[in-house]
């Protein structure tokens, strides 16, 4: 219970992390978020070393957790893009399926899907299809443009947590530093490439910094979680993170689905819950 319980908390962590970001989103350039919001990250993730405790790795597991960390970037970014021009309380579901990549990556193993993940992606698939259905022909091309970036969100998502998991050791510290240090590169390399407008950002440093705050914050205690508890059982919990996101997006943006996207929304999370609960 315990292990469940510290999955729960760094996923309520991911949910106001996201929620901040597709916020800020709304207001300044993606690319400034991350800009700000990933250095820090980094060097919280520097300081949470000695209380994660750090394995030495192989250097192709660094190079792998390198990787994933620049996936994750552009999974972010995208992920941000979508809820600034999108519903979050749609979106969020879509991004949370990249948990469908290591159940694909492990099939290209030969791995066997157990009944359960089976079962759980055709709920998520089903959920997906519902939720991101859009009644007002007016919104139906930014829609479909979030839904898009949701999507590329799940695989960039996706592959982090399959690279993650490569180069995890009993004590992560040194592949979540790694990660880190891939998507700050990624970012580095985007921002000298589209020169995005900095403009807003002194007033938002507040909530940028809280952005890397609660993102690392989460990698922590799903990383101590993962020392607590069954893996499957501490995977589902991690994996609720858009269920905070959504409420946020309720009580806080006031955003209202149909009652036939709720049910989507409730299908895709319980989907995703067992995929993650399955493995």
């Amino acid at each position: 219970m315990l292990g469940l319980a510290i999955s729960l908390a760094s996923a309520c962590s991911w949910g106001i992390s996201d929620f901040l970001g597709g916020l800020q989103s709304r207001r300044i350039a993606v690319l400034a978020v991350l800009a700000i919001s990933q250095p820090f990250g980094l060097l919280l993730a520097l300081v949470a070393v000695p209380a994660l405790g750090a394995d030495s790795i192989p250097a192709g597991d660094l190079a792998i957790a390198f990787l994933a960390g620049a996936a994750s970037l552009g999974g972010l970014g995208a992920f941000y893009a979508a809820m600034a021009m999108g519903t979050i309380s749609v979106v969020a579901p879509i991004a949370a399926l990249g948990v469908v990549i290591p159940v694909a990556v492990g099939l290209a193993r030969g791995e066997e899907p157990t009944a359960i993940q089976m079962a759980g992606l055709v709920v998520a698939i089903v959920g997906v299809v519902v939720v991101s259905r859009e009644e007002d022909p007016r919104h139906q091309p930014v829609a479909r443009r979030s839904i898009l970036l949701a999507i590329g969100a799940a695989i960039g998502f996706g592959l982090f947590f399959t690279g993650l998991d490569v180069a995890s050791t009993d004590r992560p510290g040194w592949a979540i530093v790694s990660t880190r240090a891939g998507g700050i590169v990624a970012m580095a390399a985007a921002v000298v490439a589209v020169r995005p407008s900095f403009a807003g950002v002194g007033g938002a440093l507040p909530a940028l910094l809280a952005i890397g705050f609660f993102d690392m914050l989460a990698n922590t205690l799903f990383a101590v979680a993962s020392t607590r508890g069954l893996l499957p059982v501490v995977a589902v919990g991690g994996s609720m993170y858009p269920a905070f996101t959504i409420a946020l997006a309720h009580f806080v943006l006031g955003e209202r689905l149909t009652l036939l996207q709720r049910l989507g929304v409730v299908a895709a999370l319980a989907g995703v819950a067992l995929i993650a609960g399955g493995s």
